[in-house]
This record gives structure tokens, sequence and C-alpha cells, in this order.
């Protein structure tokens, strides 16, 4: 094989790896009842914290029951699988973000949401924005850097 036949192929393979990794990522929602997070795969490990109803977390490795994971703070902890939802959730990022009718910045301003606060996630749109439903039913659009867990 060529010197430059294999660059190519290597270039490639290590496009493909990246692009792999740029789409791998998988948010799930804490379960209604709460989690307790774990420093190990194991229910005898140490509790770290408990994360309230809803709570997006991103899934970093699968190892039978367990999840490793990241929440919004950077914080890497175990949690059993059971405890999360394939239901997508978001959380307020800023100190303060605005809630549209649509998704442009012109848009009319249905509300300003505080941090923390959480909304499902109903699309993830390529815009730039999301499609969000607050538990009081209003949906709106609110811009993707304003929230945690797209």
């Amino acid at each position: 094989m060529h010197q430059q036949q294999f660059s190519k192929i290597f270039i490639a393979a290590l496009l493909s790896t990246a692009v792999l990794q740029a789409n791998a990522l998988e948010f799930r929602s804490v379960t209604a009842h709460g989690a307790v997070f774990y420093d190990s795969p194991t229910l005898q490990a140490k509790k770290l914290f408990v994360a309230s109803r809803g709570m997006p977390v991103e899934i970093l490795i699968e190892h039978t029951d367990w999840l490793r994971v990241r929440d919004q703070s950077g914080a890497l902890a175990w949690v059993e699988k059971k405890s999360l939802a394939s239901k997508r959730t978001v959380v307020v990022a800023m100190n303060k973000a605005e809630v549209r009718t649509a998704a442009d910045a012109k848009a009319g301003l249905l509300f300003i949401a505080e941090k923390g606060v959480l909304f499902d996630l109903l699309e993830a749109g390529k815009t730039g924005w999301v499609k969000i439903k607050h538990r009081d039913g209003a949906i709106g659009y609110i811009r993707v850097e304003e929230v945690w867990g797209v």
C-alpha cells in the first residue's frame, strides 16, 4: 500500500471516529423518585449525592445495570440504570433565559426562566433553538446555549 493511500485511510478513520464521538452524546433524566449517585457501580459504594426528579444527566459509560454519568456541574458519578428515564429534559444554565413563541430572537416573549428551571425537551432543532414544555403546560423555544441537556 502506498504511503499516500495509507494516510488517506488513516485520516478517514480518524474523522469517522471523531464524528461518532461528536454524535455520541446521550442524555437521560432522573425518574420521578429521584436517584442516588455513587462513586462506583455498586450499592455498597460511597453515596455522593441525590438528584431531584427530572434532572438531565449525560451518559458516558454503560456497565451492566449501572451508568457512569456527568451532571450539569461536570460532576461524575455512577447511577443505577433503573433510576433514569429516556424522557429528555433540559435545565436552564444561565441566570435568566428568554422563552419565545417561535425559534426566533424577534418572536414574542412568553416568559423568562430562572437558572435551574427544568423543561421537557420536545424538539432539538438545528437552528440553535430547542422546543420545550414547562410543567404548567406552556410550550416555547429557548436558545440551545441557555440550557444544558441537549
